[in-house]
């Protein structure tokens, strides 16, 4: 009989994680700022799209639907590829993944500035959707790998509000750029960003210093070989990851229309210039983004003790949005309009924390990134890429402004599936453990 050496708590000695190189407080915070400066740039190269949309307009006779299928293309694209692309990144390496993306979707922003039409122009941002498409799932799976679970939901809204910051300097900085020197040069300053935060990231971060700082707790196992991931089945077989992944997308689709038609809803009913509307656009974006990051903070803390009132936090975020900007854009032109649309652009994405915690606390590890990019599909189908084209199909035949006001309705969807998802929160918690020890203690 072959004997084994057993740890404690009767486990053989093989499965018990090998002591392990110091680790440096640094690195993690590193990974994350250089994360986060790509996902800046990915949405800065999105986004400056709508600070030029006026321009556009003018120079080429576009439509508002047009508009909103250059705007769309992008989304579409990441909805339709990023599973298969964070498939592919778990495997081949999510470094060298990360930094081919950004590489693409600067390239293909290079072109949009000497894009001669329409259909030149909307060919170039599918290829910025495709290098964009894993980004986001990628990126934060890269994060969330080097901290603790405890602070999951705040570096998610943390990291997933650098979409409305990054459309923020898109929107600010492109609008500025074109009045003085030309549309076509904001996709370039946008581009040459891009590819140098590329370089810096593929020099300062390697997978072997990832692994090196992987969030394991003491006492837990050591990461399964890749013989013992979990099956990519287990992506779908969770009740409540599944209205995570529903919700999420649902809770996005008014903000993404706010990131997409403020500038022109000020260039039209306040009757401002389109670099000034860029600007006071630029201003709610911020909004948007903060108010990611502070829910994000506030889920987590109500969060601590039952994980549970992460979603009931993520519903009181929803309804808090439906009430201000339904009501906001009911108004006229003025200062209480303002008002209400402001705080109604704080709450618009703050969901976005406590459903991308949700999910990563409630997958195998080793899926981890397929998971967000199951995630990242729900949210670009359903939010990024249907919101903003709905509003502007709607915008062309019943105003833009009638438009803007129908667009929070898809906040009463995403309460149903997050309600869904808290009561299911238990069940999906015994399908977690069922898949692994690793992602039992993850979750714990």
């Amino acid at each position: 009989m072959q004997l084994h050496t057993t740890a404690s708590a009767g486990r053989p000695a093989d499965l018990v994680a090998p002591p392990r190189p110091p680790r440096s407080r640094w690195f993690p915070w590193v990974v994350y700022l250089l994360a986060f400066g790509l996902l800046l740039a990915d949405y800065m190269s999105r986004q400056v799209l709508s600070a030029v949309f006026p321009y556009l307009k003018t120079e080429w006779g576009l439509s508002d639907s047009k508009l909103a299928s250059l705007s769309s293309a992008v989304a579409l694209m990441v909805g339709l590829l990023t599973l298969p692309l964070s498939l592919l990144a778990d495997r081949w390496g999510r470094v060298r993944s990360l930094v081919l993306m950004a590489v693409l979707w600067s390239i293909a922003t290079l072109v949009c500035a000497v894009a001669t039409g329409y259909s030149q122009m909307l060919g170039a941002r599918f290829v910025v959707g495709v290098g964009e498409a894993a980004y986001g799932s990628v990126g934060i799976a890269v994060v969330l790998g080097v901290f603790a679970p405890r602070l999951h939901a705040t570096l998610s809204g943390a990291f997933m509000a650098g979409g409305s910051f990054g459309s923020v300097l898109g929107v600010w900085f492109g609008g500025l750029v074109a009045t003085h020197f030309g549309w076509r040069w904001a996709f370039a300053v946008m581009a040459v960003t891009g590819l140098a935060l590329a370089l810096l990231f593929r020099v300062l971060v390697g997978e072997k210093e990832l692994a090196a700082h992987a969030a394991i707790r003491p006492g837990t196992v050591a990461p399964e070989p890749a013989s013992s991931r979990a099956p990519i089945s287990t992506l779908f077989t969770n009740p409540a990851v599944l209205c995570a992944y529903l919700g999420g997308g649902l809770q996005l689709f008014t903000a993404a229309v706010l990131l997409s038609w403020t500038p022109s809803f000020f260039n039209r009913y306040y009757h401002l210039a389109p670099g000034r509307a860029a600007g006071r656009a630029a201003l709610f974006m911020l909004l948007v983004g903060a108010g990611m990051v502070c829910c994000g903070i506030v889920a987590d803390r109500v969060g601590r003790v039952n994980p549970v009132r992460k979603w009931y936090a993520a519903i009181v975020f929803c309804l808090l949005a439906l009430l201000c900007l339904g009501t906001g854009f009911a108004l006229g032109p003025g200062a209480p309009q303002l008002i209400l649309i402001g705080i109604g652009a704080w709450f618009s994405g703050g969901s976005s924390g406590p459903t991308a915690a949700m999910v990563a606390n409630l997958v195998h590890p080793s899926v981890r990134a397929s998971a967000m990019g199951t995630l990242t599909l729900a949210n670009s189908l359903l939010g990024l890429a249907l919101g903003p084209f709905v509003v502007g199909v709607l915008a062309d035949h019943l105003g833009l402004a009638a438009a803007l006001r129908l667009a929070p309705l898809s906040y009463l969807a995403a309460v149903v599936l997050l309600y869904a998802g808290s009561r299911l929160h238990a069940r999906g918690r015994g399908v977690t453990a069922a898949a692994g020890p690793v992602c039992a203690a993850a979750v714990a």
